[in-house]
């Protein structure tokens, strides 16, 4: 009998509703990682994309070889700049930093992630030598879910980092994490749904 595909997306972290800001508290958790700089909608970013996602697969295909397949999980991102304003008001992003990611899971280690990298070099994805395993220890964190374009988003920021944060007596203590449940390839804008994740304490 075959072992049922995981969805690590019915993990509670996935959780999340619009106009509702929840505290949770995030289990350490390793991701595929690949840093930038500035706006999403240019190379560099799809670059990134596209050299997280071969890796990934090949994690998963070498974990159901294995015996244990999964869904590969939902692309996330991290982003911050020196003022933050230049996301919840100014939207400049071409002073953003990220990090996209992509969850590896917990069964797999670097050993797994280190042959499945190798495995893709055939393929030569253009930021293949740049992916890296990183450890988030987000701990306790606040989040929402935004529906919309990701340029509607401001409000939303600007609310949690101004009113919402201030209000509960916490205060940011990590990166904004965003998480992408729909893919804006294939998602109307209006449709598109993002867990917007800040750590606090």
């Amino acid at each position: 009998m075959t072992e049922a595909k995981v969805d690590l997306k019915d993990d509670d972290v996935y959780r999340a509703h619009r106009g509702e800001f929840r505290t949770l508290t995030v289990p350490d958790r390793a991701y595929l990682a690949v840093d930038g700089h500035g706006d999403p909608n240019t190379q560099v970013f799809g670059d990134a994309v596209q050299s997280l996602y071969p890796v990934a697969f090949a994690l998963k295909f070498a974990s159901k070889a294995a015996g244990r397949d999964y869904v590969v999980p939902p692309l996330e991102g991290l982003w911050w700049a020196q003022d933050m304003d230049t996301f919840t008001r100014r939207r400049d992003k071409a002073a953003w930093e990220w990090t996209l990611l992509l969850l590896v899971p917990g069964w797999l280690g670097p050993d797994e992630v280190a042959a499945a990298v190798e495995g893709t070099r055939a393929k030569a994805p253009p930021r293949l030598d740049d992916v890296r395993v990183e450890v988030l220890s987000e701990g306790r964190c606040l989040q929402t879910l935004h529906v919309g374009p990701f340029d509607d988003e401001g409000p939303v920021l600007h609310r949690l980092h101004h009113e919402v944060l201030p209000g509960a007596g916490l205060s940011p203590t990590g990166r904004h994490h965003e998480v992408y449940l729909t893919d804006p390839r294939r998602t109307a804008p209006e449709k598109q749904r993002t867990i917007l994740r800040q750590p606090v304490s």
